[in-house]
């Protein structure tokens, strides 16, 4: 278990709906004029959704969701689990009703499918890239606009851990706030123990720092948690060696597949990675009558 994680995401599946209702919303599905000049509405049919890739499958159940609010009497027989590897070719589910309303909720669907699922594969990556050492990967708030509880999913589901859900969640002071408060001549000291005294006690501090020197600064200061901030790891490698345990310390920023593992190496305990949710690429899934 990840030790910064306060605690573990909690799927609400009415926020769920609320997300898909949205989606759904936005795609018309009720004003298809494709499928309503076309397709006879008594028209009922079968259809397979297919991986296409090779990847971890996620979403699967919010695609199930999807179907299920544009027409209940569509069947959604899951047959891949959350979280397991699909290959080219492995049917995810089979899906049988009106086939108006199974070409109405595809693209919705899909999309799910696919931007969960790939951001599962990418974490599952990282995941592997420092399997034996004792860092772990956590995502950031670096998500969709109103598709955070979705995606901090998918980041789980490929192995990986939830840093802040929501601002509410941690105390995370970092360089524009030291920026704005160091203008009014408040020291480290100062704005640690400042947050100690005003956020809810049950918190930790973090700060966030550019540097070794400044990272023994607030350990100094009182920080619970150090985020190193765009360091090389030989700097997060000598900051590990200057607060000797006596805080914990995340990296943050510039971490790619290709030295994530120099990064875990360092010693650090986290490892903050925002081009799990931003940078994912969408996998490869289609729905086939």
């Amino acid at each position: 278990m990840c030790l910064r994680e306060s605690k573990a995401l909690e799927i609400s599946w009415q926020q769920v709906e609320e997300i898909v209702d949205r989606a759904l919303a936005e795609d018309s599905v009720w004003d298809d004029v494709t499928t309503q000049a076309i397709i006879p509405y008594e028209l009922t049919g079968k259809a397979s959704i297919v991986a296409k890739a090779n990847g971890v499958l996620a979403g699967i159940e919010v695609a199930g969701i999807v179907f299920h609010r544009v027409d209940s009497s569509v069947r959604f027989d899951i047959t891949s689990a959350e979280g397991k590897e699909v290959r080219p070719g492995d049917v995810i589910a089979k899906l049988e009703g009106r086939v108006a309303s199974i070409l109405a909720g595809e693209r919705v669907a899909l999309n799910f499918l696919q931007r969960l699922s790939g951001i599962a594969t990418e974490t599952r990556r990282y995941v592997e890239a420092i399997r034996g050492l004792n860092a772990c990967v956590m995502d950031t708030r670096k998500t969709t606009p109103g598709m955070r509880l979705l995606e901090k999913h998918a980041v789980r589901v490929g192995g990986g851990h939830n840093h802040r859900f929501h601002l509410g969640d941690g105390v995370l002071i970092k360089d524009n706030h030291l920026a704005s408060l160091r203008s009014q001549g408040m020291s480290l000291k100062d704005i640690v123990a400042t947050a100690r005294q005003k956020a809810p006690s049950a918190l930790k501090v973090e700060v966030e720092v550019g540097s070794s020197d400044e990272a023994l600064e607030a350990v100094e200061a009182g920080a619970d948690i150090v985020m190193l901030d765009n360091m090389s790891p030989e700097e997060m490698r000598y900051a590990v060696e200057l607060v000797k345990g006596r805080a914990l310390l995340e990296a943050s920023g510039g971490i790619t597949l290709d030295n994530v593992r120099r990064v875990a190496e360092a010693g650090v305990d986290f490892i903050s990675v925002g081009a799990l949710t931003h940078s994912a690429r969408a996998l490869d899934i289609s729905l086939e009558m």
